[in-house]
């Protein structure tokens, strides 16, 4: 059954792409997890500056910005190093469920937060960056049985869409909320503050990622840069008081085992919600960067971060 409003052509153009993804997804799935992931990233390490220069490019600006005082060969080899990783990543989302499974993979280091409040959480956002696996920065949510949603960025094949949403499902059992422009009608479209809001005021637990660039964003400092970043969790947890986790998912070595750190950032209530607001950004992205600094090559430098 075609999607809605969306040509034949282009209906078939999505099945097809979808079936090639289906395709790989099942060679990579044939082997043992730690394998897969050591082929794909010799492959990116290879591959991945070559087919995107751009994003190659960028990666290397942002770490200019970062470490002026490093070397263009010391850049380079975190930049190397961080599209091994972005390679690890991609065979561990095929092979996520497998992974989770195994109790031994991921193992939460900040155990007094975590064992004093995952039975008492109450409305919680998790804010957590492009780390190591940053899809499991959600764990502790998961582990404490709170039920988590999150926000993602919708893909614009329908088919590719519903698959990764179904492969999530154990991570995020409250659903995703698709935010971005998509052909057809699978967005969610719930990507508005009000709907979060109301999410997270009757006790959900949301997950959002926020160290990306976002045109409407707060300005805050980020490797002593202003970076645009968006604010939308920072809001919603000072509008309605809720409980802001931070949460990094180290790799430990080049291996598909992890280390989640989770901070509790106090949420300020003055009578200048404004200034509330912008601290909360201020000390999450200060947080942000020093989990940058201690493993640089886990972060992803490619995406946009600074105008």
């Amino acid at each position: 059954m075609s999607t809605p409003h969306i040509s034949f052509a282009r209906d078939l153009q999505f099945r097809i792409e979808y079936a090639l993804l289906r395709a790989i997804v099942a060679l990579v799935r044939l082997l043992p997890l730690e394998t897969a992931t050591a082929a794909s990233a010799k492959a990116w390490r290879v591959l991945a500056p070559r087919i995107n220069p751009k994003r190659h490019n960028r990666a290397l600006a942002n770490l200019a910005i970062a470490y002026p005082e490093k070397s263009e060969a010391e850049r380079l080899a975190i930049c190397m190093a961080h599209w091994e990783n972005l390679g690890r990543v991609m065979a561990e989302t095929m092979q996520i469920d497998r992974l989770i499974e195994d109790p031994t993979r991921i193992r939460i280091v900040s155990d007094r937060l975590f064992g004093r409040y995952k039975d008492k959480l109450g409305p919680a956002i998790g804010v957590s960056l492009h780390m190591g696996n940053w899809e499991l920065s959600i764990w502790p949510f998961v582990e404490a049985r709170a039920n988590p949603a999150a926000v993602y960025r919708s893909v614009n094949n329908p088919y590719i869409d519903r698959y990764l949403r179904w492969q999530r499902r154990d991570l995020y059992p409250g659903g995703l909320f698709g935010r971005g422009k998509v052909e057809g009608e699978h967005g969610d479209d719930q990507k508005t503050a009000r709907i979060l809001t109301d999410f997270v005021r009757r006790g959900g637990r949301l997950g959002l990622v926020c160290d990306l660039y976002d045109r409407t964003g707060l300005p805050v400092p980020f490797f002593g840069r202003d970076a645009k970043t968006q604010a939308i969790g920072a809001m919603i947890a000072r509008r309605i008081g809720s409980r802001i986790w931070l949460s990094c998912c180290k790799r430990v070595g080049t291996s598909s085992r992890f280390e989640i750190e989770i901070k509790e950032l106090r949420v300020p209530r003055t009578r200048n919600i404004g200034e509330d607001v912008r601290w909360i950004m201020v000390e999450m992205q200060k947080q942000f960067e020093a989990w940058v600094r201690e493993a640089p090559e886990q972060w992803m430098w490619s995406n946009r971060r600074w105008s």
